[in-house]
């Protein structure tokens, strides 16, 4: 059974390493004899940067946040390493070994903290985000998270359940942060869907499965084909990995596609129809889905807020998904629980 850790807010409180792209450089070309062009990749908590040698090769360097344990590393490593062995058709990344064969390494920070390094295989194609929405992209978003899960179901690891925020199944843990929404009107609209996940979602979690899970599969985070928006390249990003409930990961997906359609439950309907052809939902799993997907959008408006504040030279980054966060709690508070479900579960209950 994985560890049972409180959730902390460390990780998001504690500034990204900002490592010069030449000492990046230099840290590749020591660790791992590969020496390349730099540039700086998005991330909220650590540092990423793409390193591309002379022959087009790239790779993806990783420098941690300090606050990240080492065993929380160790945990996402390991996961990547499981899905290579046992679903190696799986489009993620593989983890790069130091010229000492070692998955990790340490570096020295310029306040004199230490932390990790590693580097993974860059990971060809367009992020969604970039491409039209089609039904037939969602049906295949969905089918291919459903094959992660299925490739993860058995994987255990002790640092599984560690401290992250980005949790759906721990929102009640953000409570407090309710108070640190100016607007009137949004903060009611966000005291509303804690009431709900309190009242609904809570009582439940303990009869759901769970297992460790991506939870962070959305648009930005998932490759497609340049030439064909449906063929899926590759599902990255994996730093939000943790053992939740499976149900979780499916609403958190789910959750962003809600814009795009005149019907916003359309785009999520076709996806979460898709994952439940190839990994079926249990009926209590289908009973609370809805709940969670606008608990996603409640804990990205909570979080996107307090961490905006606090480090505004990343705003635009950490404020990305907000303003949709927002538009989706609108709509889904318009209607009944019982309506809402319905309305996701379309494609579910056609088949």
């Amino acid at each position: 059974m994985p560890e049972n850790r409180p959730i902390t807010a460390a990780a998001l409180s504690t500034a990204a390493p900002s490592l010069v792209l030449d000492e990046v450089g230099a840290l590749v070309s020591r660790l791992y004899g590969i020496d390349g062009s730099v540039k700086s990749l998005a991330g909220e908590r650590d540092q990423n940067c793409c390193i591309e040698t002379a022959d087009g090769t790239r790779y993806v360097v990783k420098i941690s946040n300090p606050s990240e344990p080492v065993s929380v590393v160790d945990f996402q490593i390991a996961a990547l390493d499981h899905i290579a062995r046992v679903s190696p058709d799986q489009p993620v990344p593989r983890v790069v070994r130091t010229l000492s064969g070692r998955t990790r390494d340490t570096v020295a920070l310029a306040d004199g903290l230490q932390t990790t390094v590693r580097m993974l295989t860059y990971l060809d194609g367009v992020q969604i985000r970039e491409t039209p929405r089609t039904a037939a992209q969602r049906r295949a978003m969905g089918t291919v998270l459903a094959k992660l899960n299925l490739a993860l179901r058995d994987f255990t690891h002790p640092s599984a359940m560690h401290n992250l925020l980005w949790n759906v199944s721990a929102a009640h843990r953000l409570t407090a942060k309710l108070d640190g929404i100016v607007d009137a009107s949004r903060r009611a609209l966000a005291e509303l869907f804690m009431s709900r996940f309190s009242d609904h979602v809570l009582p439940r979690l303990a009869s759901v499965r769970a297992q460790v899970i991506h939870n962070d599969y959305h648009l930005y985070n998932v490759l497609v084909a340049p030439d064909d928006h449906e063929r899926i390249l590759g599902i990255i990003d994996f730093g939000d990995m943790l053992y939740a409930p499976l149900v979780g990961e499916v609403a958190t997906a789910a959750a962003f596609h809600m814009t795009g359609n005149a019907d916003p439950f359309e785009g999520p309907a076709q996806f979460v129809g898709a994952y439940h052809a190839t990994l079926p939902l249990t009926e209590i799993e289908q009973e609370i889905i809805t709940d969670l997907m606008a608990t996603r959008h409640l804990i990205t408006a909570l979080i996107s807020e307090w961490r905006a504040a606090r480090y505004p030279e990343n705003r635009a980054y950490i404020m990305r998904h907000n303003p949709a966060a927002w538009e989706a709690l609108s709509q889904m508070a318009a209607l009944s629980r019982n309506e809402a479900r319905d309305r996701l579960l379309t494609e579910v209950r056609k088949g």
